[in-house]
């Protein structure tokens, strides 16, 4: 019976360790897991840049949706208010042209704006706070409008009420456009409310 007993030990030590008893020996490290686009970035020190103009904040695109990014416009000092506005609304389109960093690409960040586009104050007739672009709004993608409206409907270059008015280089309608929740959170498939404006 003590043979028996004997003989089985090690027998039973054999099938345990088959079954894997032996956790010390099981690899556990699967590695990390998959990274996700966080859709956010470290706040950068604007006291630190503003040598290099006002800080401002443009609408990029991050999961389909429209978030802010901190970014800086040069104005100069004692620019008058309808020239400040031009101003403000190119350097925003400037910065909204430009590729994003590679923090904020790592962070899930684009633009639909193009370069090389650019805007001016009203013509005669106009009403006094019109952007024109040298793209028409109408040619522009849904993604690119919104970023736009969304950008300058937070800035200086909006008027009181946040609402932006656009035309472009030919003498379609000029129309007033508003940014909405609904537009920063789908600008793929919602463009920016507008309604037609009265030259004059």
């Amino acid at each position: 019976m003590n043979a028996r007993r004997l003989l089985a030990l090690p027998l039973l030590a054999a099938v345990l360790t088959g079954c894997g008893i032996r956790a010390t020996e099981v690899p556990t490290d699967f590695g990390a897991a998959p990274s996700r686009v966080p859709c956010s970035l470290t706040e950068p020190d604007l006291s630190a840049q503003s040598s290099r103009g006002v800080p401002v904040q443009v609408f990029l695109l991050c999961r389909a949706s429209l978030v802010t990014v901190d970014r800086w416009v040069r104005v100069p000092d004692g620019t008058p208010d309808a020239r400040r506005r031009v101003i403000v609304a190119q350097g925003l389109l400037d910065q909204l042209a430009e590729s994003p960093s590679s923090s904020e690409r790592d962070a899930g960040y684009t633009t639909y704006v193009h370069g090389g586009m650019s805007v001016s104050g009203p013509r005669p007739g106009d009403p006094e706070d019109t952007l024109r672009l040298s793209t028409a709004p109408q040619e522009l993608t849904s993604y690119a409008l919104a970023q736009i409206v969304c950008t300058f409907s937070d800035s200086a270059a909006a008027e009181g009420d946040g609402s932006v008015i656009l035309g472009g280089p030919g003498n379609d309608p000029l129309r007033r456009y508003v940014c909405t929740d609904d537009v920063r959170s789908r600008p793929g498939s919602t463009e920016p409310p507008s309604s037609e404006v009265t030259a004059g």
